[in-house]
């Protein structure tokens, strides 16, 4: 296992952050990572996401894990790793785009819901598969594909609660993303970071409850 894949896994939840403007991404990063949670997935919906990505690494160093989202063109992976992104994730599988990443060298996740794009993903050589979206089956259903793929690096993405990630690490989650129930756009826009740092915080305490 590659050191960033370790330092993915050892993240546990990734903050799946989308913001109206780059400085707003960085107060809410900023805001997540002080509630515990360092795993932050700066997605391509947000404005100059590889400048964003930069300053939180130059911010924080190795302290916390910052990668690029909603990947869906061979120059964003380009861009993301550049800037410094320990991982890259995309929604989907697409076969050109998800060698890009590869070739990038960074962690790589590409998204599958299906146990057909779920072969897909991995035949191409991912690193993690993104169950995405994780929320129309539940952790039974992310279960139910431990069967067919018992090793398989899956992570659902969308659905994801403090109060049910002991769930999904139970079903065999390598890692979780978390978008509104963590990173809430609501807050993000109103400039709550203290609301996004308390989301932070039971999170933080729901991974360390499910580690124990």
């Amino acid at each position: 296992m590659s050191d960033r894949l370790a330092r993915t896994r050892a993240a546990g939840v990734l903050a799946v952050l989308r913001a109206p403007s780059p400085e707003q991404a960085l107060d809410a990063a900023e805001a997540i990572i002080r509630g515990g949670i360092t795993g932050i997935e700066v997605t391509y919906s947000t404005p100059d996401a590889p400048a964003v990505i930069r300053e939180l690494i130059a911010r924080h160093g190795d302290s916390a894990c910052i990668g690029a989202g909603t990947v869906t063109t061979a120059a964003e992976a380009i861009d993301a790793a550049d800037a410094g992104a320990e991982f890259l994730v995309s929604p989907g599988t697409l076969p050109g785009l998800t060698g890009a990443m590869l070739d990038t060298g960074r962690v790589t996740m590409t998204g599958a819901l299906t146990p057909t794009e779920v072969m897909t993903a991995l035949e191409l050589g991912v690193d993690v598969v993104k169950l995405f979206p994780a929320s129309l089956g539940g952790p039974s259903y992310l279960r139910a594909l431990r069967a067919p793929f018992p090793d398989a690096p899956l992570m659902p993405t969308g659905g994801v609660k403090p109060d049910n990630l002991a769930d999904w690490f139970g079903a065999g989650a390598v890692a979780v993303g978390a978008g509104g129930d963590l990173a809430n756009s609501a807050s993000i826009a109103a400039g709550d970071w203290a609301d996004l740092e308390q989301r932070s915080a039971r999170f933080a305490a729901a991974l360390a409850s499910v580690r124990r």
